[in-house]
């Protein structure tokens, strides 16, 4: 039997991501990739695969997955969510699993992710990744053209994904320290290629109000409430390219970011454009969320750049062995299915 997981439940919206497929856009394909590609790298660092590995994206409640493998290692990063390995084959009793850290389960057992609770979406890392093949040089999903990931859709229950090892690697456990996925009070933006078609009072209500992000919001696009953007120039222009973290906005006057599996190209102008170092942490924002923009120049969204990306490169650094003391101790023993309980047995004596 070829190893795999096997989806009893496959969550609210659970999809194969990578860090995206890029250089298509001209084509009309869409970029699609994590909506939080620093969570992506994280999980996939802790497991010990290359950066851009596809893993699941899990958006809001997770998924419901038996392991059909001699061993898999895993890793969920993003959001905290109650993690378990199901009392079953192999597990007497329900094994909690803590976030930011490795962890194996072996055949027969079943892993159920709970609701998220402080982001929209967690990254769940195999170690050795999937076997699923590319297309365009990616395993992202792109589910508005039945394109990539599994079967080109989100997944389904009975899906099975087959996975490349059969079984974990003999090594310790690892965990991820330092790592903030915090998110900003105000994510930081350029002025848009289209910043023109809108009055400066329009410009200034967008970088001094603030939004919530609306029930109907998704993958391609986070759609705002909040105070409307009136233009001076109309609202349709000649189509051009669309990059992410594009602020655009309709003739309703309600700004609209694009994000991972935006279209190529618009007619809306764009008011203004969220920086790419912000970016993961607005993927992050959840429906409901209140939200704010800060106005800032292009040569210090470049340097923020320069910094993110020196942060996503030190990575890897934060990985370090599961600390042997205390409740770690336990944890690892409860991962392993080596003991069912633990209780604390300090004595005091008296003279």
């Amino acid at each position: 039997m070829a190893p795999a997981l096997r989806m009893l439940e496959p969550g609210l919206s659970t999809t194969v991501q990578d860090l995206g497929r890029s250089g298509y856009q001209h084509l009309g394909v869409a970029v699609s990739g994590a909506l939080d590609p620093v969570s992506l790298r994280a999980a996939n660092a802790l497991v010990g695969n290359t950066p851009g590995l596809g893993a699941l994206e899990v958006a809001y409640v997770g998924p419901t997955f038996v392991v059909e493998a001699d061993s898999v290692r895993l890793a969920c990063v993003g959001s905290s969510a109650r993690i378990e390995i199901l009392p079953g084959e192999g597990a007497a009793e329900t094994v909690k699993i803590a976030g930011m850290q490795t962890f194996r389960a072996r055949r027969g057992q079943v892993i159920r992710i709970g609701a998220l609770s402080d982001a929209a979406v967690l990254y769940v890392a195999v170690e050795g990744g999937f076997a699923i093949e590319p297309v365009l040089g990616s395993v992202s999903t792109y589910a508005r053209g039945g394109m990539g990931g599994w079967q080109g859709r989100t997944l389904r229950p009975g899906d099975t994904l087959p996975l490349i090892q059969d079984r974990a690697r003999e090594r310790g456990e690892f965990r991820l320290e330092g790592l903030n996925l915090s998110r900003p009070k105000r994510y930081r933006a350029i002025l848009g290629p289209q910043h023109a078609f809108f009055s400066e009072g329009a410009i200034k209500r967008l970088f001094e109000s603030e939004y919530v992000v609306k029930a109907a919001s998704n993958r391609m696009a986070l759609l705002l409430d909040g105070p409307a953007l009136e233009h001076v120039a109309g609202f349709d222009i000649v189509s051009d390219g669309i990059a992410m973290g594009s602020i655009q906005v309709p003739g309703h006057g309600q700004p609209i970011v694009l994000m991972a599996d935006r279209q190529t190209t618009g007619g809306y102008p764009k008011v203004a454009t969220v920086i790419s170092a912000d970016l993961p942490a607005l993927g992050r924002a959840r429906i409901g969320e209140t939200i704010a923009f800060e106005a800032i120049g292009i040569e210090e969204a470049q340097e923020l750049r320069r910094r993110h990306l020196l942060e996503i490169g030190s990575i890897p650094d934060r990985v370090v062995p599961l600390t042997r003391s205390g409740d770690d101790i336990a944890t690892h023993l409860f991962g392993s299915n080596l003991i069912s309980g633990a209780i604390d047995a300090h004595c005091s004596y008296a003279d």
